[in-house]
């Protein structure tokens, strides 16, 4: 055979060998690419989608930013994310959704555990969403009241209760509202006190003092959170008893914290996340309600403010801290 014969011919072996496995070979496809606009830590989320099976740098690329206290830094974040064209974004805070819906209205969003979603216009209703935001959810009002409740059974004589918020929480000015009705039912003095960043701190407490407050209810928020320990020393220094929302507002140092698990919500997000990766569309995935709810009594700081806690509560606790 000649030398062109034989070149003819192994080039014509080779591409019969090769193409049934071009014929066979699937396109690799890039790992999802997760945005997350965390608060502190976005390590909980992380792990759950692990726990899904998905593999980082395989299967799963995380893009975090950070908030750590900087909410007006949010818009910026969530362009970002936007610019990376991530396939998903987690946003865990009201402030860092309504960041990431004025960023794109194509990139679905999961909202974790974010206040009265149809009153702050982010969907149509709990069970058919109708656009790119879809999650967990509360109804703030209710979860508020059960917190001043929780105030009421520890001090029944208390007659004057502070409300702490940040006026640019978007859910705050509406719970507000619903706490003033509560307080004028059973004929106590709920006082309103707002706090915008941290130099309001002192001036809040004073405040508070000066109006005779004889506890306080802090609402969730990114500065609030950020800034919990400064506010627990805060509230030991003036002796009052603070309650809060999230379990790290207790381990802070608060009285109690009372909010929805923390740990379920955290699953719950990763299963809409799942879904959505696998592509189910976010306008058609009903919000969810939690169902556990985490009640943490902080001991050592009723001890330190003199206060006996009764068994009633403390039954009903799922986490002491002594």
């Amino acid at each position: 055979m000649g030398s062109r014969r034989r070149r003819q011919f192994v080039l014509a072996t080779g591409a019969l060998i090769v193409a049934p496995l071009l014929a066979n070979a699937q396109p690799v496809r890039r790992p999802y690419q997760v945005g997350i606009l965390a608060t502190e830590s976005s390590e909980a989320y992380q792990q759950s989608l692990r726990d899904l099976g998905y593999v980082p740098g395989r299967d799963i690329v995380f893009i975090v930013r950070t908030i750590r206290g900087q909410a007006q830094r949010l818009d910026e974040f969530a362009a970002d994310l936007v610019r990376e064209k991530v396939d998903v974004i987690i946003a865990p805070t009201p402030a860092a959704v309504l960041s990431a819906k004025r960023a794109t209205s194509t990139i679905p969003i999961v909202m974790v555990h974010t206040p009265d979603p149809v009153q702050l216009g982010l969907v149509a209703s709990l069970a058919k969403p109708g656009g790119n935001v879809t999650g967990t959810t509360t109804l703030s009002k209710d979860l508020s009241i059960k917190q001043l409740e929780l105030i009421n059974d520890l001090m029944p004589g208390v007659s004057r209760v502070a409300i702490v918020l940040n006026p640019g929480n978007p859910w705050h000015p509406v719970t507000a509202q619903g706490l003033l009705a509560w307080g004028r039912t059973l004929r106590k003095s709920i006082q309103v006190v707002e706090l915008r960043a941290v130099d309001d701190f002192d001036g809040a407490f004073r405040a508070m003092q000066a109006r005779g407050a004889q506890a306080a209810l802090v609402l969730a928020d990114p500065l609030t959170y950020a800034y919990r320990q400064r506010l627990a020393e805060l509230a030991m220094k003036d002796r009052l008893p603070v309650i809060g929302s999230l379990r790290e507002y207790a381990e802070a140092g608060f009285l109690m914290s009372y909010w929805a698990d923390g740990s379920e919500i955290v699953r719950s997000t990763a299963r809409y996340v799942d879904q959505i990766l696998k592509g189910a569309r976010p306008e058609s995935l009903p919000v969810e309600q939690p169902t556990k709810f985490e009640l943490v009594v902080n001991l050592k700081t009723a001890k330190t403010l003199g206060l006996s806690v009764p068994q009633s509560i403390l039954l009903r606790a799922n986490r002491v801290i002594e």
